[in-house]
């Protein structure tokens, strides 16, 4: 019997979407199209700061917002590929996970002090809620928390300004529960069915609905059930928010 050195635990079971990833030619296109819209602009930015940079009459103030800018546009683009290599090892096999008993009100903080930046630029107001004793669970520190910026980051990235934003914990039964509620520009009720699948965007008039490359929810979703747990979205419908709940088995 062949041995790899990787036990059942480490090894992810098959991928929730590879069927999904049996696309028509049309949606390919529209994805290949996507992704060069996503680096188009990241690089446009930060070729106009670099010019900037460059320039020996640029302003110390004007240098420093190029600077800011050139590595949020970085991150961004690093975060694209990261997750275009994540939707790679998922589909074949090699993504495997380092799990350990850890704190989810760490992890849960983790994602916001991430996303406290892009929070407060868009003036949202955030409210969390953390039980007082630690809800322990048996997970990947590092997948578990890309989990919740990618809900996070959705959340801020699809509410107006001044919004309000949610993130609150606690027990039910046997698992650990967190949901991230938005006041933002919600799911439409045909799109809800749909909103994790691979390469899915939701087709509305709101420009935002568009941006990304629809890639997002799907790792939320199958990091989630590498982990034995499940996520789920409910939304009134367009205008009104969505909620994200996320559970996990407890290890108490």
């Amino acid at each position: 019997m062949l041995r790899t050195g990787i036990t059942p635990d480490k090894l992810c079971p098959p991928p929730l979407w590879v069927d999904e990833l049996g696309t028509t030619d049309r949606r390919k296109d529209e994805f290949l199209a996507t992704v060069c819209h996503e680096l188009r602009g990241p690089l446009a930015a930060i070729q106009n700061a670099f010019r900037l940079l460059s320039s020996e009459n640029a302003e110390t103030a004007a240098r420093q917002r190029a600077q800011v800018l050139m590595e949020r546009q970085i991150r961004q683009m690093t975060q694209l590929v990261e997750d275009l290599e994540d939707v790679s090892r998922i589909r074949y096999g090699g993504l495997h996970l380092r799990r350990e008993r850890l704190d989810l009100r760490v992890v849960v903080g983790n994602a916001v002090e991430t996303l406290e930046s892009d929070i407060k630029r868009r003036d949202h107001q955030l409210t969390t809620e953390l039980p007082d004793a630690p809800l322990w669970v048996h997970a990947d520190p590092l997948r578990l928390e890309q989990v919740f910026v990618n809900l996070l980051s959705n959340a801020s990235k699809y509410t107006d300004t001044g919004g309000e934003l949610t993130v609150r914990a606690h027990r039910r039964d046997a698992m650990a529960v967190v949901r991230i509620r938005d006041s933002g520009i919600g799911i439409a009720p045909e799109t809800l069915p749909h909103i994790f699948d691979l390469f899915n965007q939701a087709d509305t008039r709101d420009p935002r609905s568009r941006s990304g490359l629809g890639i997002g929810l799907a790792l939320v979703r199958n990091f989630v059930a590498l982990h034995g747990g499940s996520v789920s979205a409910t939304s009134e419908g367009i205008g009104k928010g969505s909620e994200f709940v996320v559970q996990l088995p407890r290890e108490d």
